[in-house]
């Protein structure tokens, strides 16, 4: 095929963290990257010359964007949807394709969807209200502990809360929600899929995740999950047979419970590079990054092996401080041989803000997790 990526325009809504490290991996292939958001002091637009100002959720912001790319993508869900619907209609395209985003954006029809086509997950109620679920509750129709989640404009752990006695239940926000029963886990796990145009796909290795028991981000990454053989070759088919269930074009990341009788649950996925593949910038054959835009543009899919054990650290905001960042002893930490230092560009900081993540890789895992905990103790953002 003949291509000219430098003619080859993508317009990408939002321009966070994600959205710099697409622009930093499509100078790599001199892709036209573009990108849509509200303000040139987002972490895309410092890496990026081609921003657009506007509004993500605003139909004709969204809608003119659009109609100067050859293919729209989004760097999180919560957009416009009903602009992405008729940009497809004028023959746009969009990937993730605009009926699978309304189905991903709200996590009831996520589950709906798994139930319908018998994909493992875990037991769930629906309510359209808090009343209801009050009402569910006071009829002992749900038992505590159980879990709520919002069923839509939840990320980064907004949104879930844990309800373990009556005591918990002003937690509860009174907006559409999905209850679950609390699973018991083994590990959480993350696989991330990258489907093609022509519905070829790759897998990425499965990792595990420890979370922040606070913040309910991702604390701890390991590659490859230490998990026995039968249980990542499950994890892996899951994640095939689910994206060729979607059909989707892109990335796909799946999280998923291997619970404590060995079986796996998907738990939610969000179809856009995700915080679980951001080690395959240094320790990928092909970073997330780039393969979702191999995906966008119908290029080949690269390799999706890893290259050495990596854990990987989320640099958060230390509570309480907000105000300009201060990162503290940054130089010990970019002193450790194995350790890649990624910082996001946010000006500011804030209690449990997202500011950059550390990757370690080498050969031996206590060696790696020996310095994760040296990076998670030493290294922080104040202000």
């Amino acid at each position: 095929m003949d291509f000219i990526p430098s003619q080859f325009k993508i317009g990408i809504l939002g321009a966070g963290q994600l959205g710099k490290m697409l622009a930093q991996e499509a100078s790599k292939l001199d892709l036209n990257i573009h990108f849509l958001d509200k303000d040139k002091s987002f972490p895309a637009a410092k890496v990026c010359p081609n921003f657009t100002e506007g509004d993500f959720t605003n139909y004709d912001d969204v809608l003119n964007f659009g109609r100067q790319m050859q293919v729209v993508s989004i760097e999180i869900e919560h957009v416009n949807t009903k602009a992405l619907h008729q940009l497809q209609s004028e023959g746009i395209q969009v990937f993730p394709q605009a009926p699978l985003l309304d189905l991903i954006k709200d996590k009831g029809l996520q589950k709906l969807f798994y139930k319908e086509h018998h994909f493992p997950t875990a037991p769930f109620q629906l309510f359209q209200s808090k009343s209801a679920l009050l009402e569910a509750i006071s009829d002992s129709k749900i038992n505590f502990p159980f879990v709520v989640k919002s069923r839509t404009g939840g990320y980064d752990g907004r949104g879930v809360v844990i309800i373990h006695s009556s005591t918990d239940l002003d937690l509860i926000l009174n907006e559409p929600c999905l209850v679950e029963e609390l699973a018991p886990i083994e590990k959480e796990l993350s696989v991330i899929a990258v489907r093609n145009q022509d519905g070829s796909c790759m897998i990425y290795p499965t990792v595990s995740m420890d979370f922040h028991p606070s913040a309910n981000l991702v604390e701890f990454l390991i590659c490859p999950a230490t998990i026995p053989t039968e249980i990542e070759a499950n994890a892996k088919a899951l994640a095939k047979r689910l994206v060729d269930q979607l059909g989707i074009v892109g990335l796909l990341a799946i999280e998923m419970f291997y619970l404590t009788d060995g079986t796996i649950w998907i738990n939610e996925i969000a179809p856009r590079p995700h915080n679980s593949g951001h080690h395959t910038l240094d320790n990928g054959a092909t970073s997330q990054f780039e393969n979702h835009l191999r995906a966008l543009c119908g290029l080949p899919l690269g390799e999706t092996n890893y290259k050495e054990i990596a854990v990987m650290i989320n640099i958060l905001g230390e509570d309480p401080y907000t105000g300009q960042a201060i990162y503290h002893n940054l130089d010990q930490v970019l002193a450790i041989p194995g350790v890649h230092v990624h910082l996001y560009g946010k000006t500011e900081t804030r209690p449990f803000r997202k500011m950059g993540h550390v990757t370690i890789t080498g050969n031996d895992l206590e060696s790696c997790l020996e310095k994760a905990n040296f990076v998670k103790q030493y290294f922080k953002v104040i202000a």
